[in-house]
């Protein structure tokens, strides 16, 4: 029997790191919760969970010097999975309340306030899947994922890659108000914008999912 991926929850203080370390031990890893890095770069799998304000977040996650070991990790094509907010600060920028906050720069786009007529956007929602999603492998276009924010991404900034030889990211979207981005896989680094670990069946599948890639 090959033996269990190995995952480690970042604990940077912004992230329901309890839920999603039981929700990944029954997806079938083996899960520690630390602020450690070199146990952050060992691991097979990096997840980094948010809730809360982006630049506090990102505050957070720069003392712990996240920041610098998913810089690390991806360097190397090592897997990260971002949750929630610990998506949203994998972006260039997030504006909340007027004020700018830098993010990850992982990808290029705004994080900003999202335009519906109830916020927080809070409950179940379907996600329209991009073709050939490993992410969501195995799950109908009908299974529903918990989210809450009231916060998005609404345009996706990144052009094509000028090389064939690199996949272009897969971008699913949610609607609330307005589409907004709802999870991206882009080479190691996956994220989704709803919560996993809360989202029944649906989410520990997806989370057997992104275990199995690493």
């Amino acid at each position: 029997m090959a033996p269990r991926k190995s995952v480690v929850v970042f604990d940077y203080g912004f992230g329901n790191v309890r839920s999603a370390e039981r929700a990944v031990a029954r997806a079938g890893a083996e899960v520690e919760i630390t602020r450690d890095l070199d146990a952050a770069l060992d691991a097979d799998g990096l997840l980094v969970p948010g809730v809360g304000a982006f630049a506090a977040c990102m505050a957070g996650l720069r003392e712990a010097r996240g920041d610098w070991a998913v810089e690390r990790r991806l360097a190397g094509g090592r897997p990260v999975l971002g949750i929630c907010v610990g998506m949203q600060i994998l972006f260039a920028q997030g504006i909340e309340h007027g004020v700018r906050s830098e993010g990850l720069d992982e990808w290029p786009g705004t994080v900003g306030p999202l335009k519906a007529e109830v916020v927080p956007h809070m409950g179940w929602n379907t996600v329209d899947v991009a073709e050939g999603s490993a992410l969501f492998a195995g799950l109908s276009p009908e299974e529903r994922y918990y989210f809450v924010h009231s916060y998005a991404v609404h345009d996706w900034e990144l052009p094509p890659s000028a090389s064939e030889a690199i996949a272009p990211p897969l971008v699913s979207w949610a609607t609330h108000g307005q589409p907004f981005v709802a999870a991206v896989e882009n080479g190691p680094l996956w994220a989704t914008q709803f919560h996993p670990e809360k989202s029944g069946d649906a989410g520990a599948r997806l989370l057997t999912n992104w275990i199995e890639s690493l």
